[in-house]
């Protein structure tokens, strides 16, 4: 519901700022029944899919039992869909649907991140990345939760402007408009399990020094571990050193203060824990294929025209 709701209501918001009709939606299941959320409600009036106008785009909204949802008759008329050129997008789980009626294959896609590892293995042609939302040509595809109004923010700033985006945004009381180059939040608990308490201990203690790092060994040490013993974790079960993974957790917190709070860059360095600009710098290009000077100047600031 909330991912449906979270998809909706900027498209609503949209016209009345505007006072304009530019949006226009239904609400749609194969017979044309009300279908049951999550938490037992429906919404109403329901067509049949059959008796959709023309649309721009189809989405699919999942929930957390969609693997039961998803028919031979569903599948079906996706694929049909699909030939017949119109975009298809998904919310939430419902990228489950699209990836089973194979039409998210050699696509980018984004799903929620509880789902993430399994539909890898499902499904070794999608593209599936940690993203909040990915657009890829024809497919529009999201995570859960409130991402689809960032999504949805997102084609609204390509087709009515930035200011009507930001508008809609501030009705809303959003800070900011996250973009599909923002990672959804994945709890490390759930990329390595609950049985690794002592890996998770160690990202908890690089998480709360981030003005100031501990080093490989301090860490360790308050962890009750050795350094031999981390580096093992952290390579076995993420993939790469300790110190990646700390300097990914300051980076990420470097730019949620560019881009939410008003503070100078150098402060900003200063805070996540680097003490030279230039590596702040050069770190951060690396990270996310800008200097924070240039991420700054593109982020839509309140009451910024288009």
């Amino acid at each position: 519901m909330i991912a449906l709701a979270s998809a909706v209501e900027p498209l609503r918001m949209a016209n009345l700022l505007t006072r304009e009709p530019h949006y226009e939606w239904s609400i749609t299941t194969l017979s044309g029944e009300p279908a049951a959320a999550s938490n037992g409600l429906t919404l109403s009036p329901t067509l049949p899919l059959s008796r959709l106008p023309r649309m721009d785009i189809l989405f699919v909204c999942g929930g957390v039992e969609v693997r039961t949802a998803v028919s031979s008759a569903v599948l079906a008329a996706l694929r049909r869909l699909a030939q017949r050129g119109i975009p298809l997008g998904a919310l939430c789980t419902g990228g489950y649907a699209l990836a089973r009626a194979g039409l998210l294959d050699d696509y980018r896609a984004s799903i929620h991140w509880e789902n993430l590892s399994a539909l890898r293995e499902e499904f070794p042609r999608v593209q599936l990345r940690d993203q909040l939302f990915t657009i890829d040509r024809d497919r529009f595809t999201c995570s859960g939760g409130v991402a689809p109004l960032d999504l949805m923010l997102t084609l609204v700033r390509g087709k009515l402007g930035a200011r009507t985006s930001q508008l809609i945004s501030e009705q809303f009381i959003v800070e900011r408009v996250r973009s599909e180059r923002d990672p959804q939040y994945v709890p490390l608990r759930a990329q390595v399990g609950s049985g690794h308490e002592s890996l998770i201990a160690v990202a908890q203690l690089m998480h709360e020094h981030i003005e100031e790092p501990l080093s490989l060994d301090a860490l360790a040490a308050r962890a009750g571990l050795s350094r031999r013993q981390v580096e093992r974790l952290f390579k076995r079960y993420l993939g790469y050193a300790p110190k990646k993974y700390y300097l990914q957790a300051r980076l990420k917190r470097a730019r949620e203060l560019l881009l939410q709070t008003a503070m100078p860059i150098l402060e900003v360095s200063t805070a996540c824990g680097f003490r030279s600009a230039h590596h702040f710098t050069r770190c951060y290009r690396a990270a996310f294929g800008a200097p924070p000077s240039a991420e700054r100047r593109a982020a839509p600031r309140p009451g910024a025209m288009a």
